[in-house]
């Protein structure tokens, strides 16, 4: 893990539906499996389809003690480009990364085309390709956890289209 041992906070971006919550929870999962302590913090208001959406991830080699929404996080991951404003990136920490879903490169952050990933697998629901499973790809490229773990604790949720999805992120990501 980035660092060895140390809290690892991670901070999620979306629309309503594109499963930020679901990535926060396949991630600690994912950690979980290497024996690691982790937590999945979803934050719910009135959101719906397609409203900004806030989900967040601790992973540790210790256990977490914290309960509380991410403020200075070690990684944004922005699921749609069109997030990307100061709120995103507020308290991101000095030596923090922002991993960004985007076709084109966007200075400062690592760009990613995980909606045309997902469009090409067919992972696409209401016209909107389903990005979270891909994107956790760009995660374990840090070594927050494995693919390995990624993989598994994404096919105990869904089919394996979307672990292939998380590999091609982790093959394509440009660090």
């Amino acid at each position: 893990m980035r660092g060895g041992g140390e809290l690892i906070e991670i901070r999620f971006h979306a629309r309503g539906g594109q499963g930020a919550v679901t990535a926060a929870r396949l991630l600690a999962q994912a950690a979980f499996m290497e024996g690691k302590h982790s937590t999945a913090i979803p934050f719910f208001g009135a959101e719906r389809r397609g409203a900004p959406v806030v989900s967040f991830c601790r992973v540790s080699d210790e256990p977490i003690k914290i309960s509380s929404a991410v403020c200075e996080p070690d990684f944004v991951v922005v699921f749609d480009a069109r997030l990307i404003n100061a709120d995103v990136i507020k308290g991101l920490k000095k030596d923090g990364t922002v991993i960004i879903n985007s076709q084109v490169k966007v200075n400062g952050f690592i760009s990613v085309d995980a909606s045309g990933i997902a469009r090409s697998l067919g992972l696409v629901r209401d016209n909107i390709p389903m990005v979270n499973t891909a994107m956790l790809g760009a995660l374990a490229r840090f070594e927050i956890v494995s693919l390995k773990s990624v993989k598994s604790a994404i096919k105990e949720t869904f089919d394996e289209r979307n672990a292939i999805a998380a590999e091609q992120v982790y093959r394509e990501i440009i660090l």
